[in-house]
């Protein structure tokens, strides 16, 4: 197992999992104009693609954040939350010792003109639906 803030040196794994995302914040120190995944954490995704090898992507944030090219790049997706001291809970669904399961509590935007988006509104196109989830069970 190696580590690399920018998978820079990720040849000859055979996985990589990215860990991309916000830091904690509260109030307005999170606020931010764009949810878009930042050009850095795109990188660390390319780099795994370049590797040549799947590339799981987990994603650390406190709401919704536009993410489709990072899930252009993945094999897989798992949004993590914020989970604070239950980091761990993550690695056990990531290395099979936790089956995963859940549904979204809000819905997803595909693009930042959807902000806000809600149920009923008239041109309802999520990337993800709200209830939207799965279940390995």
């Amino acid at each position: 197992m190696t580590y690399s803030i920018d998978a820079s040196d990720a040849s000859g794994a055979d996985l990589g999992i990215a860990v991309i995302g916000e830091t904690p914040y509260a109030e307005g120190v999170g606020d931010r104009d764009n949810l878009s995944i930042s050009a850095a954490d795109l990188a660390v995704i390319s780099n795994l693609k370049k590797a040549g090898m799947p590339v799981v992507v987990v994603l650390v944030s406190g709401r919704p954040l536009i993410i489709n090219e990072a899930l252009a790049q993945c094999d897989a997706f798992v949004a993590a939350w914020l989970p604070g001291t239950e980091g761990s809970g993550v690695a056990d669904v990531l290395f099979g010792d936790y089956k995963p399961s859940g549904k979204l509590s809000c819905s997803w935007p595909k693009d930042m003109e959807q902000i806000p988006i809600n149920i009923g509104d008239a041109n309802y196109q999520p990337l993800f639906r709200y209830g939207y989830g799965l279940s390995y069970s």
